[in-house]
């Protein structure tokens, strides 16, 4: 009878003495044991903005006929200033000590009350700055959101309601399935049942084999897991790197995440930590020489067989991840023993005229037909620039997101024209404060992680892994309209 004993991954998991398999967390301080459990927790803090944001209105007054009226009014009552320099605003608009002739327009919220009863004095008007920001694919309203989430770390609701539109392009064309008549919610935003948002990356063989002696032969799982399902990506914007990675680097370890980074500059600022992910190109392979500790995490930039076999032979430990575009063809790839992939599209989700929605589920469909896709690990990064892209991509069929031009947002960086790609990108940001930094991406994480749970509260999920791929849980716009509109002749083609 052979010596090696065949069970599946789940079994064999359950029969492992957790000893055996090394702790691969990427948090900056030891597992805890059962003793000192502790909920995975986000701090946030308030960290207002550096350099003044523009604000949503304009509130134009004409100070001639305002000093005329209040004369008028202080006549009329007699000299009663307290009714007198009254003024109709709730927010405080022209609650300055000069009252409207230097009106405070960062606490207008544009209801228009004081333009409604007095159409001679007061105007208010669209702020043309803050419709500049961003560019065509991260909009003003986007940036806005953003800002919000990094100050203090809230999820933004607003009273009014949703006032957009339901439909459109991109991430707009899905919709996610939040029914909470059909199946039981969950309460994991407010603490009273825990949802796990942790994902693993990393080799997953189908199968553990063991010896007469309960020793593993053979391939075993080689995993990293991060407590949030997004990590941080290398920024093209590097003209401030020496003041920027660091705060990506630092932020990453305090939310137990990873942060991708060149590893020219990981050696040149000397960065140290498990959360550091060293970004290698076939020309950087010396680099490797000066780490000072073997990293939990490699990615190769593009497929380069020999240099990934060197890579996979040197650290045998490691993960190693191969970046490529998402339209690359992972099964052939995957058959030459590359498990973890980081796939990419420009910063506004697109490859060609193609969007990260197909892309993505091309891709996982791919590994799904190749009966390996429970083996692999798929990081995506491309057009995720608010927390509902998170879990869209992830339905989709991802592992984990990788943030890139969110974060520059999240740190106040001002656009010079359209943010494609590496070729064309040009950011400019204000001067950076480590502190102020890292908690403006703690914030920002911590009111994704938020919206993650609220997504998948309503679905009646306790943990993200569950996510991947279920397209079962959302709706594609134009799957929709062609159903809808096909018995009345109708192509589909929008509403």
């Amino acid at each position: 009878m052979s010596d090696r004993v065949l069970f599946s991954i789940d079994d064999a998991f359950k029969q492992l003495p957790p000893a055996r398999l090394p702790d691969r967390s990427v948090s900056g301080t030891s597992t805890p044991s059962s003793s000192t459990f502790h909920r995975y927790h986000i701090e946030t803090r308030p960290t207002p903005d550096i350099v003044p944001f523009p604000s949503r209105f304009r509130v134009k007054v004409k100070k001639h006929g305002l000093i005329g009226m209040l004369l008028r009014e202080l006549i009329e009552y007699k000299g009663n200033f307290k009714v007198a320099l009254s003024r109709p605003c709730l927010y405080g608009v022209f609650s300055g000590p000069v009252g409207g002739l230097a009106p405070r327009e960062e606490l207008c919220v544009g209801c228009l009350r004081c333009t409604v009863q007095y159409p001679h004095i007061v105007q208010i008007y669209p702020n043309p700055e803050r419709r500049r920001l961003g560019d065509s694919f991260v909009k003003p309203e986007y940036v806005d959101t953003i800002m919000y989430e990094a100050r203090d770390g809230r999820v933004p609701v607003r009273g009014a309601g949703y006032r957009g539109l339901f439909g459109g392009e991109g991430w707009d064309g899905l919709w996610t399935d939040m029914s909470e008549i059909v199946r039981p919610t969950r309460d994991g935003i407010h603490g009273r049942e825990f949802i796990s948002t942790a994902v693993d990356i990393g080799e997953k063989p189908p199968f553990l084999r063991f010896d007469k002696q309960g020793e593993v032969v053979g391939p075993v799982p080689v995993m990293i897991t991060t407590q949030v399902p997004f990590l941080f990506d290398v920024p093209a914007y590097t003209n401030q790197s020496k003041s920027l990675l660091p705060i990506l680097s630092e932020a990453a370890r305090q939310i137990e995440s990873l942060a991708v980074i060149p590893i020219q500059s990981v050696v040149e600022l000397s960065l140290i930590g498990q959360h550091l992910v060293p970004l290698i190109t076939p020309d950087s392979l010396s680099c490797l020489d000066q780490l000072s500790s073997s990293p939990h995490m490699l990615m190769l930039d593009g497929w380069d067989l020999e240099c990934y076999e060197e890579l996979k032979r040197r650290f045998s430990g490691t993960v190693v991840c191969v970046r490529v575009p998402m339209d690359t063809n992972l099964v052939e790839m995957a058959q030459q023993g590359v498990r973890v992939f980081h796939l990419t599209a420009n910063y506004h989700g697109y490859i060609g005229n193609r969007f990260v929605i197909d892309l993505i589920q091309q891709a996982h469909q791919s590994l799904v037909d190749a009966g390996i896709r429970e083996e692999v690990t798929l990081i995506g990064s491309g057009g995720i620039v608010l927390a509902e892209h998170v879990p869209k991509a992830i339905i989709c069929g991802l592992d984990a997101v990788a943030l890139d031009v969110a974060l520059a947002v999240a740190l106040q960086a001002h656009f010079k024209g359209e943010c494609i790609d590496q070729e064309t990108v040009s950011l400019s940001f204000p001067r950076l404060n480590m502190d102020w930094g890292v908690q403006r991406l703690m914030n920002l994480a911590a009111s994704w992680r938020d919206q993650l749970l609220e997504v998948m509260g309503a679905m009646g999920l306790r943990e993200v892994r569950r996510l991947r791929g279920e397209i079962g849980r959302c709706m594609f716009q134009k799957d929709l309209e062609r159903e809808i509109f096909a018995e009345h002749g109708g192509n589909g083609g929008g509403i």
